[in-house]
């Protein structure tokens, strides 16, 4: 039994507006600021200004990404992924001065910020007078996180006060 021809147009127009709809896969993806939480800390994504997000392909090959209240959480939770240095994956994060989604990897970073987790770094685009690469940024988290964040808890820094 065939679908009338009216339902069948109907049908064709429901599936086309799912594809045009759905994810890209590529670039950051729109937040629900307030109401989704980061991939690591579990706290709310609320700062519009030091956000970041990861998008990757997964073992079925479709398209993930995962959101975080600080590039820190970000960089952290990345490294103890096996597919971490595959190609295509992106990271995204937002100007601290306007929230708009810049590259992680081509942004420069400040910092002196405050960030939801602490790690003190706000991105931006365009080089300044005593910015961090990428790859000095992420040397910058986990010497912070080494030395004084345990997730769950403080560091031994934090206790020799």
């Amino acid at each position: 039994m065939s679908l009338p021809r009216l339902d069948r147009y109907a049908a064709l127009w429901a599936v086309l507006l799912l594809v045009a709809c759905g994810d890209p896969g590529t670039g950051p993806k729109d937040v629900k600021w307030d109401r989704e939480t980061c991939e690591r800390c579990r706290m709310v994504l609320s700062d519009r200004n030091h956000a970041a997000q990861i998008r990757y392909t997964d073992e079925a090959g479709r398209s993930r990404i995962r959101g975080f209240d600080d590039i820190g959480c970000a960089v952290i939770w990345l490294q103890d992924k096996p597919w971490r240095d595959a190609s295509g994956i992106e990271i995204w994060v937002t100007d601290w001065r306007n929230g708009d989604w810049i590259d992680a990897r081509r942004a420069f970073y400040l910092t002196g910020q405050v960030s939801p987790m602490e790690y003190g770094l706000g991105a931006q685009p365009e080089e300044a007078s005593g910015a961090l690469t990428f790859d000095q940024a992420m040397a910058h988290v986990f010497d912070i996180e080494r030395r004084i964040n345990v997730h769950g808890g403080r560091g031994e820094a934090a206790h020799a006060h």
